[in-house]
């Protein structure tokens, strides 16, 4: 039992930090321009050290661009896995995970309003677009937790998920009226809601290591009681857990989170769903051992994928969020499958 309690040995965690840096090192070298693996080290040691990078390649294209987008997709894709582990496991539902509560949708239509319309929160100008995504993440989490509050004080699992999806799809109709009325931009919206971290900045990376640290360190704390909701919310009670509060802290961090990633990134679907379902194979249910994996694993996931977004058909470029949504319902399909035979 102590063992099953436990979390991986400090050999796992260094086996996946390896693995996870060897995909960023090979997406920050390979694209349209192939950069050797020499050269881009060491550019970025000259950087640390505070260096000229020289006038290579990796001074035109690595530092300033390919740099900061890898790191980017790295933090988003752990974001998103980790929201979509703490979902499906407090929620009991596999298809559980981030964009659950509507948050999703919500950020992008505050993102599209801006686009369009050039709406901007009072006196935060220079946000534009981030500020309005996160505003109405926010928003969207409040109305839909208070809405559930409203029909059902227990905030059951089955009354979170019914206003999320109603909540989600009163969105998609208002967010179809913005570009409806959009008019020239109507492309630019359209790319955004597929999901980009094209032109991704350090300013953006370091926006998303501070909201992952800030909002999902609780998720990992509360692994322990994750656990207990997977079984059942009887049982969480049953071993002391104050249901209602921690459902509420759990929920929260993950609609901040998601709500910090669609500002940064856009929407990038089947991330939050179909990596939990693929590191559970691998890591067990124990959300101790479960949501660590999630961290590495999604971080993997989204780089590669953003790696093919940028050379499958180079020099043009695919949304990222066109090809997580194609690989994540192929893989998913796989897994029920497999699901559906050992049951």
């Amino acid at each position: 039992m102590k063992s099953h309690r436990e979390g991986f040995p400090a050999g796992v965690y260094l086996v996946m930090a390896l693995l996870t840096l060897t995909a960023a090192v090979l997406c920050v070298c390979a694209g349209s321009v192939a950069v050797p693996v020499g050269e881009t080290l060491r550019a970025v040691w000259r950087a640390l050290r505070g260096l000229p990078a020289g006038t290579g390649s990796a001074a035109r294209i690595i530092l300033p661009v390919r740099l900061p987008r890898v790191l980017c997709v790295a933090l988003e894709g752990a974001a998103l896995s980790l929201c979509g582990g703490a979902m499906q496991g407090l929620l009991r539902n596999p298809l559980a995970d981030g964009s659950t509560l509507g948050v999703s949708a919500g950020a992008s239509l505050g993102a599209a309003l801006s686009i369009a319309f050039g709406l901007t929160l009072p006196g935060l100008a220079s946000f534009g677009t981030t500020g309005m995504a996160m505003l109405f993440a926010f928003l969207s989490m409040l109305l839909v937790l208070a809405l559930a509050y409203r029909l059902d004080y227990s905030l059951s699992t089955n009354t979170i998920i019914l206003i999320g999806v109603i909540f989600s799809m009163f969105v998609s109709s208002l967010l179809s009226l913005a570009i409806t009325f959009a008019g020239e931009k109507v492309r630019t919206i359209t790319f955004w809601t597929l999901g980009s971290l094209s032109g991704s900045s350090y300013g953006d990376a370091l926006t998303l290591l501070a909201a992952l640290l800030l909002f999902g360190t609780p998720l990992l704390l509360k692994s322990r009681e994750l656990n207990a909701f997977a079984v059942s919310e009887d049982n969480a009670r049953s071993v002391g857990i104050d249901v209602r509060r921690v459902k509420l802290l759990v929920l929260v961090c993950v609609s901040a989170l998601i709500g910090v990633c669609v500002s940064v990134g856009g929407t990038i679907g089947f991330v939050g769903l179909v990596m939990p379902h693929m590191l559970r194979l691998l890591a067990g249910p124990n959300h101790r051992r479960l949501l660590p994996a999630c961290l590495f694993g999604g971080a993997s996931f989204l780089m590669l994928c953003d790696l093919l977004a940028r050379t499958v058909l180079a020099p043009r470029e695919l949304p990222i969020g066109v090809v997580t949504s194609l690989i994540g319902a192929a893989a998913f399909v796989l897994i029920f499958a497999r699901t559906r035979k050992g049951a």
